[in-house]
């Protein structure tokens, strides 16, 4: 367990209250355990919202019939626009603490309860808790590596480990995370532009608030059970996904850092290069299932050898030239003139 803290108060001295936003896309039943969970807070939250970007009104019927309570808007924007979703939940709250949690994962009885207790450190910014995924040796793997942006632009994850504390993170977990929302107001709100699999658009926040001078702080006791619900379109790490996360990693480093800082590059020499020695040995696995009389075996590895690899290199190119232009309208928009 994490080191015993005070409530959280505002500015005020009054405790502080706490919207919880779950941006959903077509999982109604996913969104009714999960709204079930949230009601059952032992730190109820001021309101629940329900941000929904699905094309049928089936979990418009479900907030309306079963969770009068429910705050509901829907996203217009449709599927692959998470951060949309989430500006309009944020436009929507009135809590000092503006919680996220995806429509697939459940909270813990003392979630919400124990997300708020870090906020008694003026200096928080956002705090991110931990997933139960049910895998083998999740508790500790990783867990001298939780949540980290490394120097070579890379990010670890581990948000399953339990270090039996809290501590420093550079970002959090986008099922899983909570902020103040005076920090959100200063920033101007969620940044968009991660499509696709909007891979990355919780990073963005996450590196916008440490930048603004925030501590970003996990805690392995605010728990929720992360299943990972069927994905809106294909496999979660098949190929498309592949694309869009090396196009999105790179475009959130551009953003925050630079074009031309060396994370940027460090990250594009690190990630090209794995995905050039994987498709090399991909290759070779090939041939020597060529030479074993494999011929259409050997032809699919190649094939799918030569596609990963193309796939990071569209990727790799889309996202230099869409994090640059970015980049810039971020700081024309930040102008004075702007």
């Amino acid at each position: 367990m994490t080191d015993t803290a005070p409530p959280a108060h505002s500015a005020a001295g009054t405790p502080l209250s706490a919207s919880v936003a779950v941006v959903t896309y077509e999982r109604p039943t996913f969104v009714a355990r999960c709204l079930e969970q949230l009601l059952a807070q032992t730190q109820p939250p001021v309101e629940i919202i329900v941000v929904d970007s699905s094309t049928s009104d089936d979990t418009a019927r479900l907030v309306r019939e079963r969770f009068p309570t429910v705050a509901y808007e829907v996203c217009p924007a449709g599927r692959g626009a998470t951060a949309t979703a989430r500006n309009i939940s944020y436009r929507m709250a009135t809590g000092d603490v503006l919680a996220f949690i995806d429509d697939d994962a459940f909270a813990e009885r003392d979630w919400l309860e124990n997300l708020l207790v870090q906020f008694a450190d003026p200096t928080v910014g956002g705090v991110g808790g931990r997933q139960i995924r049910k895998q083998p040796g999740e508790l500790v793997e990783g867990v001298d590596a939780i949540g980290l942006l490394l120097e070579d632009g890379t990010l670890t994850g581990n948000f399953a480990a339990d270090p039996g504390r809290s501590l420093p993170v550079d970002h959090l977990l986008g099922a899983n995370m909570a902020f103040r929302r005076s920090v959100i107001e200063s920033l101007g709100g969620i940044r968009d532009g991660y499509a696709g699999t909007c891979i990355r658009e919780e990073t963005d926040l996450c590196l916008r608030v440490a930048h603004a001078g925030y501590r970003l702080t996990y805690t392995p006791d605010a728990v929720v059970e992360h299943v990972a619900a069927p994905y809106a379109k294909g496999e979660r790490f098949d190929l498309r996904y592949a694309y869009w996360a090396q196009k999105n990693h790179l475009i959130l480093l551009i953003r925050n850092f630079g074009l031309t800082r060396p994370i940027v590059r460090r990250y594009l020499t690190r990630s090209l290069g794995e995905a050039v020695r994987d498709g090399r040995n991909r290759l070779a696995r090939a041939w020597s299932r060529a030479h074993d009389r494999d011929g259409v075996g050997a032809l699919r590895a190649a094939v799918a050898a030569l596609s990963r690899t193309a796939v990071l290199l569209a990727g790799s190119i889309s996202g230099l030239a869409r994090g640059a232009r970015l980049a810039g309208d971020d700081r024309r928009s930040q102008s004075p003139s702007g």
